[in-house]
Formats: C-alpha cells, structure tokens, sequence
C-alpha cells in the first residue's frame, strides 16, 4: 500500500510539474510582432462596413478589442476545420503559434486607447428577447453585459454586427457540410432550438449593445 501511495504521489508530482512547464511554454504575444504580420487580416477586418460573401452577404467582424485568448482559440479552430471557412482556413494553415498569439496581442489592444467606458449594465432586453437569453443561458458564458465574458477563450459580443452574429449563429446548427460549420459543442446544443427568426432577434439585440470590439481602419486603406 506503502509503494503504490509513493507512486501516486510522484506521479502527482510530476504531472503538476509538466502543467507548470507547459504553462511556462504558452506563446506569450507581442503586439508589435503582430503589426508586422496582419497584411492577410487587413483586407477584411481592417476595412469598416467590408462585406464577406461566403457563405452570405454579411459584415465580416469587429476584431480590434476583441479578446487574445479568443483571437487565438478562433484561429486554432479554423486551422484544424473546427471552423470550417475555406478563406480562413488558408489563412490560419499558414500561421505558426507564435504568429496566432502576436496577431491575438496585437488587435487585443488596437482601438483601446483613449476608448470610452464601456457602461458594466446593458439596456435592458424587450421582453421576448429576454426569454431568448434566458432560454439559451447566454450570459452563463460572455458576461451580464456580453462585453466580460467569464472565460478569455469566449468572445466579447456586445457591439459586434448583428448579421455577422446571425450568420454565425447558423453554423452553428449546420450539419455535414464540407465547407460550412461550426464544432464547439456548447455552442451547437445552445442554438439548436432557435428558429432563424429567433437567432436573428438575439443577433440584433446583442448588436445593440455598447462594447469593446471595433473595426479599425487600417492607415493604408485611409
């Protein structure tokens, strides 16, 4: 019993020693790393009121103020197809882990300076949003004012356009297509009792809200 508690315990030991490691290896981002290398970025996300056109017309999203750890973890998904764009994708592919985390440091903190106070209290919801958001236990994950989410690797959502968020949304609920899609498990058993009508009703709503993420328009296209 004596050596089996001796071998748990070293086990223990090392097993808290190689997290520590690890989290001693995590890319730490450089902001300015990432200026240097945002020339495949700017042409969508630096461009205010720029449209995408797959796998709809819609606004591509506000990035600058978005969260790094959520800057990254979108970027990991698309290169592993988690995300399915075809677009971003081949961007992704092409990153290492250190440029995904200077990319992340870098539009973390764009347009921050110098930004208003964000209010920490949201107007309050019409009430058939209201039994939309309590339905989908939004808040749960990105914050009373959907602007703190409770994790960094969830995005910041108050502001962001609302067609984007409805398009997104939709992956969500997309099955078996090849080239459009989103994994994440919490967030596909969230959408999937909403009509589009519904989606788009909290799409707007959230849109609406006064937050952090900002497109930025990039000095070259002034």
């Amino acid at each position: 019993m004596k050596k089996i508690l001796s071998i748990l315990t070293l086990s223990a030991l090392f097993t808290g020693l190689l997290s520590g490691a690890q989290a001693q290896d995590a890319k730490a981002g450089d902001a300015q790393a990432g200026a240097k290398i945002n020339s495949m970025c700017i042409g969508c996300h630096g461009i205010p009121g720029y449209k995408a056109s797959f796998p709809e017309v819609y606004q591509v999203p506000k990035i600058a103020g978005q969260g790094a750890k959520y800057i990254e973890a979108a970027l990991v998904e698309y290169q592993k197809g988690e995300r399915k764009h075809p677009s971003m994708h081949a961007v992704a592919v092409s990153l290492t882990e250190q440029n995904i985390a200077d990319l992340a440091a870098y539009y973390s903190q764009l347009g921050m300076t110098g930004s208003a106070a964000v209010p920490d209290a949201p107007p309050a919801p019409p009430p058939q949003v209201a039994a939309l958001l309590e339905k989908g236990g939004c808040v749960a994950c990105h914050g009373e004012n959907f602007n703190k989410p409770i994790d960094p690797s969830y995005p910041k959502l108050a502001g962001q356009h609302a067609d984007y968020l409805f398009a997104a949304l939709k992956e969500y609920q997309t099955k078996n297509n090849a080239r459009i899609g989103r994994d994440n498990a919490v967030m596909v058993g969230m959408a999937a009792p909403f009509s589009h009508a519904e989606l788009k009703l909290l799409a707007r709503y959230i849109s609406s809200l006064p937050g952090d993420v900002k497109t930025v328009a990039e000095s070259r296209f002034r």
